[in-house]
């Protein structure tokens, strides 16, 4: 209950001293504030708020009497004690697999060897000692400092709290791990850095946010497939119009950074009219710089620089390969052959268009298309050659008389791995589920598609455990939503400044949410001024948090550098 009572003194304090004005909230850049404690409340409801507390414990340990005879675990004793083992084994190492593919257990050397082979000991990246890494760290620590102080006046009051408050932590260095792609034929990794509580985390958090404001100014830049549905409904097909799409080989990695920084200088100077003029540019391209070419991470003892592509991890990856690359479409692409792109539009390094044919020299044009989308900072794409259909994100897209049909497009390799009933999960998360997959599938289908794909989503929310007649109810109840033109099913409320969070770990025979509010309606709300209180309920521990880590746990036999030389020695030596 910490939380509650840090809740309850700080808006108090906020409201005595006339401090609750929020617009200065930004919500991506915020950082709390931990070395500030609020002081105490009012007598009243300091008392108010122990009695509370009080009531709580004895309602825990009613309920505890209560189930004092049962497991409250879902888990049998046997189950939790091959666990406890799996957790000690360092000679085992378990990932979830890419794709979500469900989770792999890999022998720790073999995984280890393979994370060396196939990434670490190759051109895109070099090896550091520990001091080079760590003096590397602390340089560029100073340097952003200086970089902050130097430009301090072109901050706004946010974002140099946010600097401040982040400052103030410890760093650790960010953590490569790899991640099984078990759809691969023969088995191999891909690569992912952790950058959680590393330095320029921070500072890529900033520049991510820096970026928001930069996107609408890329033409192709496109939310979601359903925006691409609004889209399409606004368009005149011609009847000899074709639909292409593309998928960019391996984006960030192949992206080549110096070229991907130039671009987003001209970026920013093709668009400084539409910017705000108290966008800090220089700040910004110094420290993309800097966040770019000096992702340094662990791997075990050992520690590694990326050299080459999109620094893996980063915070701003994504609107990093949107913008530069969108430089290249707005300048390039777009208008050389505006007259044959009736739609082009990307979702990072997925492109998806509307191609109509010139009547002379059409593979020709086509060919120089294609040859442009290719002609920027090293970046290759799979291209789709223009047909009638083609797969955008998670849209089947065809067309039928000049007209576009869509549909749901599911991957052959999807488990849908679904909440099971067993899993210590709020009935809402369930209810949740249901209707944003209803309300997607309903957007994106006509009738009778939407019929199919429904009854599959059914028969495999069975498949998961669930019965018929749990389900049944929920999904009558969306359905009725749908029939009334009630796309919107998740209705969330608009935020409010004055709302009380009570933060609960869920368990089915803990304590619910009508227990908590019934004592919070009794005790503290006639004594706390809120509009609101809601009950936050946060998933207890699960598989994937007890055996999963980005941390590397070696076998005590292994010698992770004796291993890296021996590999060196039997790779081939270049002429």
């Amino acid at each position: 209950m910490l939380r509650l009572a840090r809740s309850i003194r700080t808006h108090h304090f906020l409201q005595t001293h006339g401090l609750n004005d929020t617009s200065n909230y930004e919500k991506q850049i915020y950082k709390k504030n931990t070395n500030w404690h609020p002081p105490p409340a009012p007598p009243i409801i300091e008392d108010k708020l122990t009695e509370f507390e009080k009531a709580l414990k004895r309602k825990l340990e009613a309920l505890k009497e209560k189930h004092s005879k049962r497991n409250l675990s879902n888990l049998t004793p046997l189950q939790t004690k091959v666990l406890a083992q799996l957790r000690q084994n360092n000679n085992i190492v378990i990932k979830p697999s890419d794709k979500n593919l469900g989770p792999v257990a890999m022998d720790t050397t073999a995984y280890i060897r393979q994370a060396l082979e196939e990434h670490l000991l190759t051109k895109d990246y070099k090896q550091l000692s520990k001091e080079e890494a760590f003096d590397r760290m602390e340089q560029l620590k100073a340097t952003l400092k200086a970089a902050l102080q130097d430009n301090k006046h072109d901050l706004s009051e946010p974002e140099l709290t946010y600097f401040k408050r982040s400052l103030t932590n410890r760093f650790r260095l960010p953590i490569f791990y790899g991640l099984p792609k078990v759809h691969k034929n023969p088995f191999s990794l891909r690569p992912v850095v952790s950058t959680t509580n590393s330095l320029l985390a921070v500072f890529s958090t900033w520049l991510d946010y820096k970026m928001k404001e930069l996107l609408p100014f890329v033409k192709s830049y496109i939310k979601n497939s359903i925006a691409v549905i609004q889209d399409l409904k606004c368009l005149t097909i011609p009847d000899n119009a074709l639909l292409f799409s593309a998928d960019a080989v391996s984006m960030y990695t192949n992206i080549e950074t110096q070229q991907a920084l130039t671009s987003m200088k001209d970026f920013i100077q093709s668009n400084i009219h539409n910017i705000q003029k108290s966008f800090p540019a220089s700040l910004f391209l110094q420290v993309l710089e800097i966040v770019m070419k000096n992702n340094i991470f662990s791997f075990g003892d050992t520690f590694w620089l990326q050299q080459i592509g999109t620094a893996m991890g980063t915070p701003t990856a994504c609107s990093y390969a949107s913008i530069t690359y969108g430089q290249h479409e707005n300048t390039q692409i777009l208008p050389r052959f505006k007259n044959h792109l009736l739609y082009y539009k990307r979702y990072i390094d997925d492109v998806f268009g509307i191609w109509v044919p010139s009547e002379t020299n059409n593979h020709e044009t086509w060919e120089q298309f294609k040859e442009t989308l290719n002609n920027w900072a090293g970046l290759r794409w799979k291209i789709e050659e223009p047909s009638q259909k083609t797969v955008f994100l998670d849209l089947n897209i065809q067309l039928s008389n000049a007209t576009i049909v869509t549909s749901t497009f599911q991957k052959s390799l999807n488990l849908y791995l679904y909440i099971p009933p067993l899993s210590a999960h709020p009935p809402s998360c369930l209810k949740g589920l249901i209707a944003g997959e209803l309300r997607r599938y309903w957007q994106q289908n006509n009738s009778e598609d939407f019929r199919d794909i429904v009854t599959k989503f059914l028969e495999r929310l069975v498949n998961r455990g669930h019965s018929l007649e749990s389900l049944t109810p929920i999904f009558h109840q969306v359905a009725s939503s749908l029939d009334n033109g009630n796309v919107n099913l998740i209705k969330r409320p608009p935020d409010s400044d004055n709302t009380l969070y009570i933060h609960r770990v869920y368990h089915p025979n803990g304590l619910q949410r009508s227990d908590i509010r019934k004592l919070y309606d009794t005790i503290l709300k006639p004594y706390v001024n809120f509009e609101k209180m809601t009950v936050a309920i946060s998933r207890p521990t699960n598989l994937r948090d007890m055996l999963t880590s980005a941390k590397l746990k070696a076998p005590p036999a292994l010698n992770l550098s004796n291993l890296i030389v021996d590999i060196k020695q039997k790779q081939p030596k270049d002429p």
